[in-house]
C-alpha cells in the first residue's frame, strides 16, 4: 500500500496513534470496570448503589457527547479534547482513591462526560483530517482498538484486582491517556473548522441534562418494574426524553427520515442489539448453562475477533471500490447481525458451538455495519456540522445500548416475577434484540434509498 492511501503515512501518523491510543484506554476502562464493580461495591460498602456505577456514566455520557457536539463545530477539538483527557484522567484519580460509594460514582459521570466528549473530538478530527478513502480505514482501525479490550480489559483488570487492589485498574489508563494527547494535540491544533453560519440552536445544555434526567428516571423505573412506582417513573422519564432527543438528534431520527437520519437510528438500533446480545448471552452461558465466567468471557470474545478482522479487511474493499457498495455493505452487516442473534435466539437450546457460531457471524455482522455507517455519516454531513454529526454517531453508540440493556434487563426481571424460568426469560429478552436488528434494517433501506454514493 502506497505511503499515500496509509492512516499511518507521516502526515497521519501521528493523529492515528494517538486517537487509537485514546479509543483503547476508553474501551480498557469501560470493560475493566465491568469486571471489578462487584468487588469495588463490596469494598466500599455500597451494593445497594452498585447499579449507579454504570447509570452515572451512561447519563454524564449523554451530556458530554451532546454538549461537545454542538460546541466543536463553533471552537475546533483541540481545547475541547484537552478538557475531556483531562476531566477524564481525575475521574480516573478520584476512583483511584475513593474511599466511599459516593465519590466512586461521581468520578464515574466524570469519566462518562469525559469518553463521551473524546469520543466526539475524536470522530470529529476523522472527518476534518482524513480524505474520504482514508476514513473507512481509520474507523476500521479505531474499531478494532476498541475492540481489542474486550477480549483482554475483563481478564487483565480480574487478575490487577485479585492479585494487588481494583484501585490499580484506574492507575493504569492514566499513561495511555497521556501519550495520546502527546501524540495526537500537536495535531489537533492544527486543524481548522470550515466557517458554517450559527444554526440558531439555543439551550442545548439545557436539553442535555433533561435528557440525562430523563433517561435516569427511564431507567430507574425499569429497574422498579412491575410496581406502580416503577411504572410512574417510566412515564415521567420517557416524557422528559422525547423533546430533548427531537431537538438534539438529526430531526426526523425518531421518524427514520431517509438520509443522515435513519443512519444515525440504524446505527444506534443495530449496536444496541449487538451490547444488548453480549450482555444477555453471558447470563444464559452462565446462569443456565452453569458455565463458568471465565469460558463464557471466551466465547463472547469471538464476536470482537471476528469484528477486528472485518473491520480491517472492510477498508480493502472500500478501496476496491471506490466506497460505491458502502450502504449495500451496511446492510449486508445487519442481515449478519441477524442471523447471529438468530442461532443464539432460543437458550435453552444453545450451547458452545451454536454461540460461537452465532458470535462470529454477529461479530462479522458489527465489524461491516459499525465502520461503515460512520464513513457514509461523514460523507453524508453538510459542512460545518463534523462535530454535530460526530456527536450524533457517538451517542447512537451510548445512548441506545444503555436503554436497550436497561429494557432487557427489565424483560428478564418481570419474567421471573412472573414465575417464567430464566431461560425463557433471557429468550425473550433475546428476541427483543431481533426486534432491534429488523428496525435497523429498515432504517437501512431508507438510507440506501435516500443517499448517493460518497464515490
Amino acid at each position: 500500500m502506497a505511503s499515500s492511501q496509509s492512516i499511518f503515512a507521516p502526515r497521519y501518523l501521528a493523529m492515528s496513534i494517538g486517537i487509537i491510543l485514546a479509543a483503547m484506554a476508553i474501551g480498557f476502562e469501560g470493560l475493566a470496570v465491568t469486571t471489578v464493580a462487584p468487588v469495588i461495591a463490596g469494598d466500599l460498602d455500597g451494593l445497594p448503589l452498585f447499579g449507579w456505577i454504570f447509570s452515572a456514566y451512561l447519563l454524564a455520557q449523554i451530556i458530554g457527547t451532546l454538549v461537545v457536539g454542538r460546541q466543536i463545530d463553533k471552537s475546533g477539538p483541540a481545547l475541547l479534547f484537552t478538557i475531556a483527557i483531562v476531566l477524564f484522567a481525575i475521574g480516573l484519580v478520584a476512583a483511584a482513591v475513593a474511599t466511599d460509594m459516593y465519590v466512586l460514582i461521581a468520578s464515574r459521570a466524570l469519566q462518562g462526560f469525559g469518553a463521551g466528549a473524546m469520543y466526539t473530538c475524536i470522530y470529529t478530527s476523522i472527518s476534518l483530517s482524513y480524505p474520504d478513502e482514508l476514513r473507512a480505514k481509520i474507523l476500521g482501525a479505531l474499531g478494532t482498538a476498541y475492540v481489542l479490550p474486550s477480549m483482554l480489559g475483563p481478564y487483565v483488570a480480574g487478575v490487577i484486582a485479585s492479585q494487588w487492589s481494583w484501585r490499580f485498574v484506574f492507575w493504569g489508563v492514566l499513561p495511555f491517556l497521556a501519550l495520546a494527547m502527546a501524540l495526537s494535540m500537536p495535531v489537533f491544533r492544527k486543524l481548522k473548522m470550515p466557517n458554517h453560519p450559527d444554526s440558531g440552536e439555543k439551550g442545548v445544555v439545557g436539553l442535555s441534562v433533561l435528557l440525562a434526567i430523563g433517561t435516569g428516571l427511564f431507567l430507574s423505573g425499569l429497574g422498579m418494574l412491575p410496581k406502580p412506582l416503577g411504572i410512574a417513573l417510566l412515564i415521567v422519564g420517557l416524557a422528559l426524553m422525547v423533546q430533548p432527543l427531537r431537538k438534539l438528534l438529526p430531526a426526523g431520527t425518531l421518524t427514520l427520515r431517509p438520509g443522515l437520519s435513519s443512519l444515525i437510528a440504524s446505527r444506534g438500533l443495530f449496536f444496541a442489539a449487538y451490547v444488548c446480545t453480549q450482555n444477555f448471552l453471558v447470563l444464559a452461558l452462565t446462569d443456565t448453562k452453569g458455565m463458568s465466567a471465565d469460558r463464557a468471557g471466551l466465547i463472547v470474545a469471538s464476536a470482537a475477533m471476528s469484528w477486528s478482522v472485518v473491520a480491517i479487511l472492510q477498508a480493502r474493499w472500500d478501496a476496491a471500490d471506490q466506497g460505491r457498495g458502502r450502504n449495500k455493505r451496511i446492510m449486508a452487516g445487519i442481515l449478519l447481525m441477524l442471523l447471529g442473534i438468530a442461532i443464539m435466539v432460543w437458550v435453552p437450546a444453545i450451547n458452545i458451538v451454536t454461540a460461537v457460531l452465532g458470535e462470529i457471524v454477529t461479530g462479522i455482522g458489527i465489524g461491516l455495519a459499525h465502520t461503515i455507517s460512520g464513513t457514509v455519516a461523514f460523507a453524508l454531513a453538510k459542512q460545518g456540522e463534523a462535530g454535530k454529526v460526530s456527536g450524533s454517531l457517538q451517542f447512537a453508540d451510548s445512548f441506545t445500548p444503555g436503554v436497550a440493556v436497561g429494557i432487557g434487563g427489565a424483560i428478564v426481571a418481570i419474567s421471573q416475577t412472573g414465575g417464567i424460568a430464566l431461560k425463557y426469560g433471557v429468550t425473550i429478552a433475546m428476541t427483543f434484540n431481533i426486534a432491534l436488528i429488523l428496525l435497523s434494517l429498515v432504517a437501512s433501506a431508507r438510507t440506501e434509498r435516500a443517499s448517493q454514493s460518497p464515490a
